[in-house]
């Protein structure tokens, strides 16, 4: 593997931090112009998967995103159906991640995002990332392994393209079909057109560059590759530069940030487990999204289950709380349930499970071999 940085994987960080500051100055939530998980938290609100009335909107960066790597891939004859590498398992792995981010409110992507600008409860949580990689890591070197894919139908490989054109078409024709949120972070959003443009865009670069918070961790302790971390770097430069331009930086503070909380071990243990879980599904939730672009239904399965990892959140109160400062002056500070701390518990024994089984598995059939 190349030590080289991908002059590719530079440019897309640099557009993906222009991006987020771009849509956050059209409307979209501060220190969100993307997140993963809090933009599929939405769809899976606006579909009536979950009835929290403040998180509920068809966001259509999710539906840019799939799509900009499904066009990219069948322009460079990149998308080839694949499917079969444990995707029960991969379904159950991805709602774990999603409940994790929710109880830090913010995938990798978005970390990186308050990083840049300046939520000093972002490195808190970048550091427990840091961590649950290392973990997954771990078990990499121990034979984890959730076998390969194969060769599939042409309908696998389009069912996650197929079925965010279908959310589209029905979101333009009839959006009053979808709950749709009239205050907190659903009600804040760009024009529909601009962020499912940018998203396009965002989504093609990611297919080239491979862009993966994930990979790029992973390759620098394993390979000692920073290609792809270089692309967060990217991302976490241009979103702090930008935000200093444009005024909006005030700092680095745990206090008062955007759509977050201080509880510092949750924000730590919620990443701890999106790393560990992305690891083992080998990517972030940004490379999963643009994976089921190119086809694989491995990976469509994970962003469903990451769906439904959402909707369990929210349904049973597992989502961390945002702090709130009233305009009187008075400071709630957020937090996490303690039926999210029990949920992040349980995710951090179902990923041993998984990890241990899944090595002992590759074992025995080294031994019966």
């Amino acid at each position: 593997m190349s030590k080289r940085i991908n002059i590719w994987v530079l440019i897309t960080g640099v557009l993906v931090g222009v991006a987020a500051l771009v849509l956050t100055a059209f409307g979209n939530p501060a220190n969100m112009g993307f997140c993963i998980a809090c933009f599929l938290r939405d769809i899976a609100g606006a579909t009536k998967l979950h009835s929290a009335g403040m998180v509920q909107y068809v966001r259509p960066e999710i539906i840019g995103l799939v799509l900009g790597s499904t066009i990219l891939a069948l322009a460079t004859g990149e998308f080839k159906p694949k499917a079969g590498s444990s995707p029960a398992t991969r379904f159950i792995i991805g709602a774990f991640v999603m409940i994790g981010a929710l109880v830090f409110l913010g995938c990798p992507l978005r970390m990186v995002i308050r990083m840049g600008g300046g939520d000093l409860n972002a490195f808190i949580g970048f550091a427990g990332f840091a961590v649950g990689i290392l973990i997954g890591i771990f078990f990499l070197k121990k034979g984890f392994s959730l076998k390969r894919s194969y060769p599939s139908t042409l309908t696998e490989g389009i069912a996650m393209p197929g079925l965010m054109i279908g959310l589209l078409v029905l979101a333009i024709a009839v959006p009053s079909i979808f709950a749709m949120s009239t205050e907190g972070p659903g009600s804040k959003h760009a024009p529909m057109i601009l962020s499912l443009i940018v998203a396009i865009v965002i989504g093609a670069l990611a297919q080239k560059s491979r862009l993966c918070m994930v990979g790029g961790m992973r390759d620098a302790v394993m390979f000692k590759d920073f290609n792809l971390i270089a692309g967060f770097g990217a991302i976490f430069l241009t979103v702090l530069i930008g935000n200093i331009i444009l005024g909006n930086f005030k700092g680095f503070s745990t206090y008062n940030q955007p759509i977050a909380h201080e509880s510092w071990l949750w924000n730590l243990l919620g990443m701890a487990l999106v790393g560990w879980g992305s690891v083992l599904l080998g990517g972030c939730p940004l490379r999963q999204l643009i994976l089921a672009g190119e086809g694989n239904g491995d990976s469509a399965v994970t962003v469903l289950g990451m769906i439904v990892g959402a909707a369990i959140a929210h349904n049973f109160g597992l989502a961390g709380t945002a702090s709130k400062l009233a305009e009187d002056g008075t400071y709630t500070p957020g937090g996490v349930a303690t039926a999210g701390k029990i949920a992040v518990g349980i995710g951090f024994a179902v990923l041993l499970l998984i990890s241990v089984l899944n090595i002992l598995k590759k074992k025995n059939k080294e031994a019966n071999a």
